[in-house]
């Protein structure tokens, strides 16, 4: 929706607001055209059902409001008298229309001094249970959200079965565009094939504003561009549905490209602007490797695996068993195995020849040699050409939604013959520290800004699903900062110190509490 469309809708809730509620407000000593005046309306009404005024905010903040309009629903109909169960059912599940029939058909009786707490058990636990929920959405959809690593994409710097705390203040929180949505959920209910939203109506982009910029090498969440499902939860055969920006899968990679950069890799190495990019000491890249055994000396890869780290070697002898291939190797592990007794080469793999895989599908490049390529920056303008418009023909249609047509050689943007194209936001560049084994920018291109989602900061759990017992736990990755100079280092045992002293605390105070009475 537009904002002219928003600007509608929201005089048209206003208008339904004031024709179901203004004998309400009547009756309870006020002026009917009170309830006609847009956010002075929602204040008044809180004056009116003994309510602080500063729900009203609640009222205007997407997903939080789907809670706050029953609730407000409910306890209007309570001030006017209206407290059977019955009553409750009909104002929820009539959207509130309950109140028209309230207003213009029944004796209005005021109850201003209404007791606002209940002493029915039931009554109390909904309550008490729906702040919770808003508390933690607000949390959950403006500050900090869980979220778990499902890929090896980033291995060693990030491992599959770590949770993490993503902070949405870092680079501004993201109004939600999906406005009728469940709460804490992302695209499906869980348990459930069934979608977690509707697709209308959808806010335009807005973003609050941020601590700090995407920097080079920052690990950043962002809603995957292109994820679309083809059978979303529908039978098979229909077209797929693309899903609205903050419903797309969530992605986690390091940027390593930002706003107005040259970018090209070479031999598997990225370049930034000419200069090779010098990675932080946390980061492990890691390429795929060929090595060379002599067939005659034994190795215990096994315990080579376990003093190397590797918990993925995918590798594989050939029929002449003298080669094992690796995935995933980083080049420490690469020259530890070099001088192993039994190998006698550790060659890293380096694509050759075109991929038309590879962004932007010309058949130009491959995953370890690409570019340059520039990356978008907002304001900034590119000539249009017939080799320039692979690269921005998916920003200027899809991201940034105008109407493109190729007549000849011209180029006509929304009606108008160009040749010259002016970016509205900010790209990103993003790949997996595991460069042959990571879906990112290489094959479907730029992340848009209105894409991003956060910033990692905290390890709270990691979860190794080949451990053992107590060891299932990685216990040195807990309680561990995703960003930081030097090695990781955990801060749980600080954390229990602190628990046990509180527990401690809390045992004197009640003693010396219990003694002076």
């Amino acid at each position: 929706m537009t904002l002219y469309l928003w600007f509608v809708f929201f005089l048209a809730v206003q208008v339904i607001h004031f024709l179901g509620t203004w004998k309400l407000y009547q009756a309870a000593g006020r002026k009917s055209w009170e309830a006609a005046v847009p956010v002075y309306n929602s204040i008044v009404l809180m004056k009116i059902i003994g309510r602080p005024a500063w729900w009203t905010l609640l009222l205007f903040i997407p997903i939080i409001n789907l809670i706050m309009f029953p609730v407000v629903w409910v306890e209007t109909l309570r001030t006017f008298g209206k407290k059977s169960t019955l009553d409750t059912i009909l104002g929820i599940f009539t959207l509130g229309f309950y109140i028209y029939y309230v207003n213009y058909t029944q004796k209005l009786e005021y109850h201003a001094d209404r007791k606002l707490t209940t002493e029915n058990k039931t009554a109390d636990t909904v309550s008490s249970l729906l702040f919770a929920i808003i508390v933690a959405t607000l949390v959950h959809t403006y500050v900090i959200q869980p979220y778990t690593i499902p890929t090896s994409s980033l291995e060693k710097s990030l491992l599959i079965g770590d949770f993490l705390f993503v902070s949405k203040v870092n680079y501004g929180p993201r109004v939600p565009m999906t406005t009728v949505a469940l709460p804490m959920v992302h695209d499906s209910i869980p348990l459930t094939k069934r979608k977690s939203y509707l697709s209308w109506p959808q806010l335009p982009y807005f973003r609050l504003p941020a601590f700090e910029n995407i920097k080079r090498n920052d690990i950043v969440v962002f809603n995957w561009p292109v994820d679309t499902v083809h059978y979303f939860y529908e039978p098979k055969g229909r077209p797929g549905v693309i899903k609205p920006i903050d419903k797309k899968s969530n992605y986690v990679k390091r940027c390593v490209g930002i706003p107005g950069d040259s970018l090209s890799i070479k031999d598997g190495f990225v370049f930034i602007n000419g200069k090779k990019l010098i990675l932080p000491e946390r980061a492990k890249p890691q390429y795929s490797y060929s090595v060379a055994l002599d067939g005659k000396t034994p190795v215990d890869f096994e315990s080579l695996f376990k003093e190397l780290d590797i918990t993925d070697p995918a590798g594989f002898r050939t029929e002449k068993r003298d080669t094992l291939y690796f995935r995933a190797l980083t080049e420490a592990s690469a020259e530890r195995l070099k001088n192993t007794p039994g190998i006698t080469a550790v060659i890293r793999e380096i694509d050759k020849g075109n991929d038309n895989a590879i962004f932007p599908h010309i058949n130009k490049w491959n995953q370890d040699n690409f570019g340059p390529i520039y990356i978008p920056e907002a304001g900034k303008t590119v000539a249009l050409t017939n080799e320039s418009l692979p690269f921005y023909k998916e920003i200027i249609t899809n991201y940034e939604g105008n109407t493109l047509e190729l007549k000849g050689s011209k180029f006509i943007i929304n009606g108008k013959e160009t040749n010259t194209y002016t970016f509205k936001q900010n790209y990103y560049w993003m790949m997996g520290d595991n460069r042959h084994n990571s879906e990112d920018s290489r094959y479907w291109g730029y992340v848009p800004e209105n894409h991003i989602v956060g910033k990692p900061v905290f390890i709270w759990m990691s979860w190794d699903t080949n451990g053992k017992g107590i060891n299932k736990i990685r216990w040195s990755r807990v309680f561990t900062t995703v960003d930081g100079e030097g090695q990781p280092q955990s801060y749980f045992k600080y954390f229990l110190i602190i628990l046990a002293l509180y527990f401690v605390g809390e045992f004197f105070w009640k003693k010396r509490k219990q003694n002076k009475a």
